[in-house]
């Protein structure tokens, strides 16, 4: 068994003496601890040196992408063809490609990764003619073109141009109207009445450049700047002008300052041009979809476009809008619809219901342009055009849902009513102000009377319901009292038949008893009614 082995310095092929020990791998190291122990089990074939380091470098990049290298196809076809040998391969990608292309049979198992770690251990006594100061220099010089090698040919390393321009652009945009407002304020001084006729703050500055002092406004021809009526207007107002007086000196100051600010605006125009063709060249599926500015600041805001083509569709629509997310969390209250994505084009031609759903939708197609710009090899923008056309339809039937109704028949076209901004904004009320009665005195007198009218009802009722609650709590208080009043006269009765006969009376006493029972007769007779 042969076995193929890359340094830093050269292409060793390996002979194998001793395969009965190589299975047993868990003691295979023990065969590597010296190197006459390791001359035993294996020994060099054939060594094949490079002649620098660019060659090194091209043959470990090949390495790295599963490739073949012509020097490394002529040492193969020369020596292992020869042999009739199945080959040895650290790596099972490569082990492939050589079998596909050499039709060599390769090998690639723990007992192979075992052999080359014990080889690299003994590297120095298994090759000879190669001195271990020049292997470690030679390792050092590979490592170094080789990382930078990957650092030239990274897609971050692209991404950051991108990211660098758009920074750039905000920070020109600020600087821009802190520079404008400066100049606006300083020359208005001067010529106040300049600012409120000139609008456009690049033709304001060349105008300043161009004439400088207000005097000097009547002789100036400024019709490559402004039209006829705006030039005839500022020589008018140049003339009875209410501004100040300045001497030189503050005017050099103030076009200086001009001068500035029509360079920093011409090398803004320039860098968004710039900002453009990268994001066609990098990103075109994404700028199809949100445009240069708003796809460079999602990259921006993740870092690169690798990593934004990590993210989710809700992450990307929120993106730029974490403070408020968080807010809201904290606060129990609704989550931003959106973050960035807001300012591409087709969430601002939509109407404020839609917004949100629009920028939900925009957010998933835009994922997937991101990820097929990122991982994809093809560099069209045919799918964002795509995406783009189908989420345009859908806006439309989402604009046209309020006009189709459907009818119990079937689908109907229902005539579009006139829109009506209704303004949220409260109007102040005046009526509050004044204190006088907003009625006559006739229709007071009327209402106190019905007033009085409906108090007098409400009293009757209320006599009426006491009445009728005393009769009751009589009534109550009569069945108590002859109920209480039978109860006595049944002891009685009791009592009078549990006594003796008592001796006869007089005749006298007879005749006394007779009327008191008579008037008892009469009382219980009126107790009863």
């Amino acid at each position: 068994m042969l076995v193929l082995f890359e340094t830093s310095v050269g292409y060793a092929i390996f002979k194998v003496l001793n395969e009965k020990k190589l299975q047993e791998v868990d003691s295979l190291w023990k065969e590597f601890e010296t190197p006459e122990k390791a001359n035993k089990i294996v020994k060099l074939k054939h060594f094949e040196k490079f002649q620098d380091t660019a060659e090194a470098l091209a043959a470990f990049t090949a390495l790295m992408e599963g490739k073949i290298n012509k020097q490394l196809k002529k040492v193969l076809k020369k020596i292992v063809k020869e042999a009739h040998e199945p080959l040895a391969v650290a790596d099972a990608k490569l082990g492939g490609v050589i079998k596909e292309k050499l039709n060599l049979s390769c090998i690639h198992s723990p007992v192979v990764n075992e052999l080359m770690r014990g080889i690299r251990s003994q590297m120095d006594g298994l090759i000879p003619g190669v001195e271990p100061r020049e292997m470690t220099a030679m390792c050092l010089g590979l490592a170094h073109s080789l990382s930078r090698y990957r650092l030239k040919f990274s897609a971050d390393k692209v991404d950051t141009m991108i990211v660098q321009a758009i920074s750039l652009l905000d920070d020109l945009d600020k600087e821009l109207n802190n520079y404008i407002m400066r100049c606006r304020e300083w020359y208005g001084w001067h010529f106040p009445e300049l600012g409120k006729i000139i609008s456009d703050n690049l033709t304001y500055c060349k105008c300043l450049q161009k004439v400088g002092d207000r005097k000097n406004y009547a002789s100036a021809q400024l019709s490559e700047l402004l039209p006829e009526e705006v030039e005839a207007e500022v020589k008018a107002a140049a003339e009875i002008s209410m501004g100040t007086e300045v001497s030189e000196e503050d005017i050099c100051n103030i076009l200086h300052l001009c001068t500035q600010v029509i360079e920093i605006s011409e090398y803004r125009t320039q860098l968004y041009e710039y900002l453009q063709n990268r994001m066609m060249a990098i990103a075109p599926n994404v700028t199809v979809m949100v445009g240069e500015l708003v796809g460079a600041r999602l990259i921006a805001h993740a870092g690169s476009l690798l990593n934004l083509a990590k993210h989710a569709a809700s992450t990307v629509q929120i993106l730029g809008a974490e403070k408020a997310l968080f807010r809201a969390l904290k606060s129990r209250r609704d989550t931003p619809k959106y973050g960035l994505i807001y300012h591409a084009s087709l969430v601002g031609q939509t109407s404020p219901k839609h917004k949100g759903k629009i920028s939900r939708m925009l957010a998933a197609k835009t994922v997937l342009a991101i990820r097929y710009d990122a991982f994809g090899e093809d560099s069209s923008s045919a799918m964002g055009v795509e995406n783009r056309a189908k989420l345009e339809a859908r806006l439309r039937t989402l604009e046209d849902r309020g006009i189709r109704k459907i009818s119990g028949t079937g689908k109907a076209l229902a005539k579009a009513e006139k829109y009506e901004h209704k303004s949220e904004v409260k109007t102040y009320d005046p009526s509050g102000d004044s204190t006088l009665p907003t009625y006559s005195k006739k229709r007071k007198i009327e209402q106190v009377d019905k007033e009085d009218e409906v108090i007098e009802k409400k009293a009757k009722k209320a006599k009426v319901k006491i009445k009728v609650e005393e009769v009751v709590e009589e009534q109550v208080v009569e069945e108590r009292e002859t109920s209480v009043k039978k109860k006595k006269k049944k002891d009685k009765k009791k009592h009078v038949k549990e006594e003796p006969l008592s001796e006869e009376e007089p005749c006298t006493s007879t005749a006394v008893a007779s009327p008191e029972k008579k008037k008892k007769k009469k009382k219980k007779k009126v107790n009863e009614d």
